[in-house]
């Protein structure tokens, strides 16, 4: 038994995702590609991208926004995920890397439901505001350059609906963000969001030690 939440290294976590994961065949050859990328620490765990699929069918999302692609994970595992009318809009900056996403998400059979926007995602966000698409999204997930999050989140909010969730990547920071001798720019930013969530009385938040920690924002 355990009052507080446990790490789970070696044994433990190869036992976990033997229990748990429900990769399709697809997903699994993804992640298999993107290991071998330069990279590759940039992909999600694959619980990780179970969990999100499993919040995305709990609120019946049928619109969604990714900040930060990649090679596809993500996207794919939530597009898996929405109903055959589903959305999702995704903003990434590399083609390169965006090119091995579409191969998959041909492959799936999803490439229909998933619209990539090549362009700074604030640019992309902007343009939806403009255009009207307030508090349409029923799910964001924000995983890209850190100094921007603050910026994303912001916009994320406009976006999303109240009772939408937005999901932030990366808020544990490998630890990182626990150590006060540790000052780099990166760290402190998410130190500051990570802050900022916790004051913020528009949302309410979950952090969830899973891959690199997730932030779950519930728009009131």
């Amino acid at each position: 038994m355990s009052n507080q939440t446990i790490g789970l290294e070696g044994q433990l976590y190869e036992y976990l995702l033997s229990v748990s994961l429900q990769e399709t065949e697809l997903l699994k050859q993804l992640r298999q590609e993107t290991a071998s990328h330069p990279m590759s620490q940039m992909q999600i765990a694959p619980e990780q991208g179970q969990f999100m699929a499993l919040l995305v069918k709990l609120i019946g999302a049928k619109k969604c926004l990714e900040v930060g692609v990649f090679t596809g994970y993500s996207s794919l595992a939530v597009a898996l995920a929405l109903p055959e009318n589903g959305q999702l809009i995704a903003c990434d900056v590399s083609e390169e890397y965006t090119n091995i996403a579409h191969k998959y998400w041909q492959k799936a059979g999803v490439n229909d439901k998933i619209k990539l926007h090549i362009a700074p995602a604030l640019e992309t966000l902007d343009r939806l505001i403009s255009e009207g698409e307030t508090n349409s999204f029923d799910f964001a997930f924000i995983d890209a350059d850190k100094s921007n999050y603050e910026h994303y989140y912001e916009r994320c909010l406009q976006l999303v609906r109240s009772g939408g969730l937005i999901v932030i990547d990366n808020v544990l920071w490998s630890g990182q963000v626990a150590d006060p001798n540790i000052q780099d720019n990166r760290t402190n930013k998410i130190r500051q969001f990570n802050e900022k969530l916790h004051q913020d009385e528009r949302v309410f938040i979950s952090l969830i030690p899973i891959g690199d920690g997730l932030t779950l924002a519930l728009k009131l």
